[in-house]
């Protein structure tokens, strides 16, 4: 398996569990959080940038994660350069 655990949120209970990980073959991140309101899913949606849609393409989500988990989304950026620098796949 290619997944490496990287934390998951202490201060949430046992029914609600913000968690990160990497994919260490695919070197992505993957979060685990709570769905958006629907005001800020629509917030969301709505925005754009030049050359992309408005909208949420199929496929994609967006997420909560609270700002608490800083620490560990840089320990998953730290983890995936550390892969990188030392070339393991």
């Amino acid at each position: 398996m290619s997944l490496l655990f990287i934390g998951i949120d202490p201060d949430t209970g046992d029914e609600e569990s913000p968690t990160v990980w990497i994919d260490t073959a695919q070197r992505e991140f993957l979060f685990q959080g709570w769905l958006p309101s629907e005001e800020q899913e629509a917030d969301c949606a709505a925005f754009t940038l030049p050359g992309h849609a408005a909208g949420i393409p199929d496929g994609e989500a967006v997420i909560r994660i609270p700002a608490r988990m800083v620490g560990m989304i840089r320990k998953a950026c730290d983890a995936i350069e550390a892969l990188d620098a030392a070339n393991v796949r």
